[in-house]
């Protein structure tokens, strides 16, 4: 039976930052007075580290982990859900089930990056500044209103894995800064149309990275240099470019021999 005053969470995520999170929330759980009642993960194998498995922090913690999102009804209550980096998109009768809220930590600033593969868009939008945020999640991707936001300077250079880290980093220490607050009603929620007018704003679908991957050598270096940077991310696929009907893989060692940096 649940305590007085206790709230009902699910959570959904991945990754190490996915990880950290669920972490955070199991060793604050009695102060936040929660009880989550069940977790929904993925192994993604490119962006999770082989100490962060979520399902071993289930497991060890004797946490229920649902098999899909099917099984959220069968739970009997629900105050919160609470996303970080899940894979799937929730539809309307899933977040209805959330009898409070339900957030999600979106690794960009919003609204100018919705969707997916935001650092690369940044960067090759040559964008000065980036951030993440927590928001409230409806029915249209990362277009809910903003409960909390960090923004910071985009070192100028960097590449995509490197503000990816950066923002990872952030993005522990808003949820960590800030998730009381959210369970405890203590917020303003920003709407995001009232923020088009002075912010610049963007959705980009996942398969969008296999066409910014496909450099084209006619452009200058800076470009070619601006896209190697946006999408040179191991162990994903490089980027690479068509010459004389071949496929070239742009690597680190290509860029040293071909580009004036």
């Amino acid at each position: 039976m649940q305590e007085a005053d206790f709230k009902n969470i699910v959570f959904l995520g991945s990754k190490d930052i996915g990880y950290e999170c669920l972490l955070h929330i199991i060793e604050h759980k009695k102060p936040l007075k929660l009880d989550i009642i069940g977790v929904l993960s993925n192994e993604n194998k490119h962006l999770t580290s082989t100490d962060k498995s979520i399902y071993s922090l289930c497991k060890k913690h004797e946490i229920s982990v649902l098999n899909n999102l099917e099984e959220l009804f069968k739970l009997d209550h629900i105050d919160f859900l609470l996303s970080v980096q899940y894979h799937q998109i929730l539809k309307e009768k899933h977040l209805k089930l959330a009898k409070k809220l339900a957030i999600n930590l979106h690794m960009a600033p919003l609204p100018e990056y919705r969707g997916c593969n935001q650092f690369s868009f940044a960067i090759i939008d040559q964008s000065k500044i980036f951030g993440t945020t927590l928001h409230v999640m409806n029915v249209s991707v990362d277009a809910g209103d903003i409960l909390f936001e960090s923004r910071f300077d985009i070192p100028e250079g960097i590449n995509v894995k490197d503000l990816y880290e950066l923002t990872y980093q952030k993005s522990i220490v808003l949820f960590k800064d800030n998730i009381r607050k959210v369970f405890e009603g203590d917020y303003i929620r920003t709407k995001q149309s009232e923020l088009v007018k002075s912010r610049l704003s963007s959705y980009h679908a996942r398969n969008e990275m296999a066409t910014i991957k496909k450099i084209d050598l006619s452009w200058e270096d800076e470009k070619i240099l601006r896209y190697y940077r946006a999408t040179y991310f191991p162990p994903f696929d490089p980027p690479y470019a068509i010459k004389q009907g071949e496929k070239v893989l742009i690597t680190p060692k290509w860029i040293a021999e071909n580009i004036n940096e």
